[in-house]
């Protein structure tokens, strides 16, 4: 198999024209308080624009959800130049909305071993979709989990933690 630096990655190109309004019909489905049709796959992320200051919405796939530690992680399949990456990496607290409820959140952005390790997770919970995913966005696998982690490498993830998340015994004991 012939593996891409991840430097020299082409990356598929933004949807445009009737595309991009299919892409984004799943926000307008968000704003009409039609967010559990899409269970826990998918969720709408409010950012505020880097330049321009303006409220900005994406919806996102939820690579995994933790519910004990309310944390969802998310990955940026267009790259590190995805206009929401690019504006959470400058303002990384911020708003999701998960089904129809509301969570205040901070963005962490994953190191290249860990975005190595939840590509390899998602690959084994998702065998059919994880390998089209990985054509689309342009990396070659073979099916092993040594190519998924590789694509994952190249891949940034980001981890959504809730500011409300609950507490274990040891943060609470640390936080008085």
């Amino acid at each position: 198999m012939t593996r891409r630096r991840p430097d020299t990655q082409v990356r598929p190109h933004l949807p445009t024209g009737w595309r991009r309004l299919a892409a984004r019909l799943p926000i307008a489905l968000f704003r009409a308080g039609l967010g559990p049709l899409f269970g826990k796959r998918l969720l709408l992320l409010h950012h505020t624009g880097r330049v321009t200051g303006l409220d900005r919405h994406v919806v996102l796939e939820v690579v995994r959800h933790e519910p004990s530690e309310a944390s969802w992680t998310v990955a940026a399949g267009f790259g590190p130049k995805a206009d929401w990456y690019r504006n959470l990496r400058a303002q990384p607290k911020t708003v999701i909305q998960f089904g129809n409820r509301h969570h205040a959140v901070t963005a962490h952005f994953l190191t290249a071993e860990e975005c190595s390790e939840e590509m390899a997770r998602y690959a084994r919970k998702h065998p059919r979709a994880a390998p089209r995913l990985c054509a689309f966005m342009g990396y070659p696998v073979d099916g092993t989990e040594a190519s998924f982690r590789d694509a994952g490498r190249a891949v940034p993830f980001v981890r959504l933690d809730a500011a409300d998340r609950p507490r274990t015994s040891g943060e609470r004991a640390r936080r008085r």
